[in-house]
């Protein structure tokens, strides 16, 4: 990971704005984590998930009212999600927009810098701020030392971070993401799509697939949805990938003991072999079976 870095500019994330009175209670019966505890000044990591439990997409919500939402998730996501959320709608009182032509979306490195008024800024990992401001503030000055959309995906990385793009859209159950370690699942709290799948996976600890971090031993370039098998056979799929030194890469991927199942369909698609060291996650995960 680059070091001196101080503000991402460029994150490739959409805002998703739900509004009117039952906004909360909406998000509620479709979202993994309780949205009836949102507060502004938090970034509540929320999986959507299909009716056979795989992960659409995964939000960080927070509130500007009770009856004012927003989400963040990856841009080309963004018109997937608010379309099948659409169809659910029905008589709730709702309003679900895009809304990222209406703020600046900046993550920075340790605390964010004063900010205009009506800016949302809260924690995001273990030492960032991800800040949304109006574009009706105006410009915003930029902060020293730039850095890149890979600089804070390396961080995500590092700190065992998932994200979903589409091509990964619907491949992964919530916990092959590790969302039940991380925060992104409420267990507690009433249905949601995808709820019974999800909980049936907890309470009978049937959960061979995880996400692990990676290094690569050899030069390579990874994107996520690609299949491979490791050097000690244990087949895998990428979840987000960065270049790092001399070519190499670092990753995040969900695994599993057979070398040739595809962890979405279970064909036999495997794309590369690659030699990988497994590194440490910055959280313990459940034993498996």
């Amino acid at each position: 990971m680059r070091s001196g870095w101080r503000v991402v500019t460029d994150l490739g994330l959409g805002v998703l704005r739900a509004r009117g009175a039952d906004a909360a209670s909406f998000l509620q019966g479709q979202l993994s984590n309780d949205t009836t505890q949102l507060q502004r000044g938090q970034w509540q990591l929320s999986g959507y998930h299909t009716p056979q439990g795989r992960t659409i997409a995964l939000l960080r919500l927070t509130a500007l009212a009770p009856d004012d939402l927003l989400a963040l998730l990856p841009l080309e996501l963004l018109p997937v999600v608010v379309g099948r959320l659409k169809r659910y709608v029905l008589r709730a009182k709702v309003q679900l927009t895009d809304d990222t032509l209406q703020w600046q979306i900046l993550g920075f490195q340790g605390e964010a810098p004063a900010l205009p008024a009506g800016a949302v800024s809260a924690p995001y990992g273990a030492s960032r701020q991800l800040a949304l401001i109006p574009m009706s503030a105006g410009p915003t000055a930029a902060a020293a030392s730039p850095g890149t959309r890979e600089d804070w995906l390396a961080c995500d990385i590092r700190e065992g971070l998932p994200q979903i793009y589409l091509a990964t859209s619907e491949d992964f159950v919530a916990q092959m993401l590790n969302l039940d370690v991380i925060g992104g699942i409420a267990l507690d709290k009433g249905c949601y799509t995808g709820q019974e799948i999800i909980a049936r996976a907890h309470y009978r600890g049937h959960v061979k697939r995880r996400m692990q971090r990676f290094t690569s031993a050899v030069p390579c370039t990874l994107s996520p949805g690609q299949t491979g098998i490791l050097g000690d056979g244990r087949s895998f799929k990428v979840v987000q990938s960065v270049p790092v030194d001399a070519g190499h890469c670092e990753f995040l991927a969900v695994t599993h003991p057979a070398p040739t199942e595809d962890l979405a369909t279970g064909a036999a698609t495997i794309q590369i072999t690659l030699t990988a060291r497994q590194l440490a996650l910055p959280y313990s995960l459940p034993p498996t079976d």
